[in-house]
């Protein structure tokens, strides 16, 4: 299944699987050296923590090379702006409490609800996708349901 990355956040992704790669499959391999140093492997909690740092990097290495692999770079400026699609910024009113919120939809790697970035598989999301000014969702999300308006639809230099 493809992911859609924007320039920044697959030069990101590509710095931090180099990083992950070199550096830290570097330190974590000192730790072990050092662990196995101090004796007895079975009673040792140094090494047995190293071990288990080793296990989650490998996982996230392939994580990362798994997305690199289906990653396609997305051009902002062939992002209709008039239907809430990836990349673009997304202001709704929740109509029962008629708080206002803005979004930009992105891929799942890029998403950073601190930030404003929501993913385009998230509830919120799914439910914005395709939708035009004007245009309302019926969204479920944990806490239940929430009707949102659409009020506007920008992207990045637009």
């Amino acid at each position: 299944m493809p992911v859609y990355l924007t320039a920044e956040a697959l030069q990101k992704l590509k710095a931090d699987l180099y990083y992950a790669r070199t550096v830290e499959r570097k330190r974590i391999a000192r730790e072990i050296a050092e662990a196995r140093a101090h004796g007895d492997l079975s009673e040792n909690a140094e090494y047995d923590a190293a071990k288990e740092a080793q296990g989650r990097l490998e996982a996230r290495i392939a994580q990362m090379e798994a997305t690199l692999s289906n990653a396609r770079m997305l051009n902002e400026n062939q992002v209709d702006a008039t239907k809430a699609y990836i990349l673009s910024t997304v202001r709704v009113r929740n109509l029962k409490t008629g708080a206002e919120q803005s979004f930009k939809l992105v891929s799942a790697p890029e998403a950073d609800l601190t930030r404003g970035l929501i993913s385009i598989t998230s509830p919120i999301g799914r439910g914005l996708l395709g939708l035009g000014v004007g245009e309302e969702a019926v969204i479920r999300v944990p806490a239940g349901e929430v009707r949102m308006q659409v009020l506007e639809i920008t992207r990045d230099g637009s």
